[in-house]
């Protein structure tokens, strides 16, 4: 083989090489970008982390034994609100909707935009936690000084004690931190009115 030809070929071998190095790094990226919406998509499946469930109604009494409900509060250091829930606990029968209430006010001398995030625990009972409305699936405006009350309305879903690793759960914790939301363009909205 002459000179030129190696050459020729080391370039094409080359290209090769750089072509698969380009396509990997693509495929990485876009698996990157895709891991937010898969990851969350996966722990709504499964519960997985205390995530809870979406439902559109509860199916009512099953028979099965009542399971205590308790509901913890915090506030983030970026959020000058209160922020609490109403109800501490309540005792409820498996697949009996309930609805109780958190409260908020904002405490600050300007309008804030705060939107809040959830869990149960223990967190393998969180895809038996059944919610069908809930103040957190949307942001929530507070002008100063302004306050509300928020509903969660929710089941535990009766299968939970068909489930042999979680059939020893007689309590389920909700828990929920509000924070500050980075877009605050509600705000802005709310000012052009």
């Amino acid at each position: 083989m002459s000179t030129a030809q190696n050459q020729n070929n080391l370039k094409a071998q080359n290209k090769k090489v750089i072509f698969i190095i380009t396509f990997i790094g693509m495929l990485m990226l876009s698996l990157s970008y895709a891991a937010v919406p898969l990851y969350d998509i996966f722990c709504r499946v499964t519960g997985f982390g205390g995530t809870t469930q979406i439902a559109s109604s509860a199916p009512g009494s099953s028979g099965h034994p009542n399971i205590n409900i308790r509901f913890e509060s915090n506030i983030t250091d970026s959020l000058n609100w209160d922020f609490y829930s109403k109800t501490k606990t309540v005792k409820i029968p498996m697949g009996e909707e309930k609805t109780i209430y958190y409260f908020a006010k904002n405490l600050s001398d300007e309008p804030i935009v705060g939107t809040a995030t959830f869990n149960v625990t223990p967190a393998k009972a969180g895809q038996y936690f059944m919610k069908i409305d809930c103040f957190c699936f949307v942001e929530q405006l507070l002008n100063p000084g302004e306050s509300m009350n928020m509903p969660v309305t929710f089941f535990i879903d009766p299968d939970l004690y068909k489930d042999e690793n979680v059939q020893e759960v007689n309590e389920i914790t909700l828990s929920y931190t509000f924070m500050k939301s980075m877009d605050q363009s509600k705000v802005e909205e709310q000012g052009k009115l």
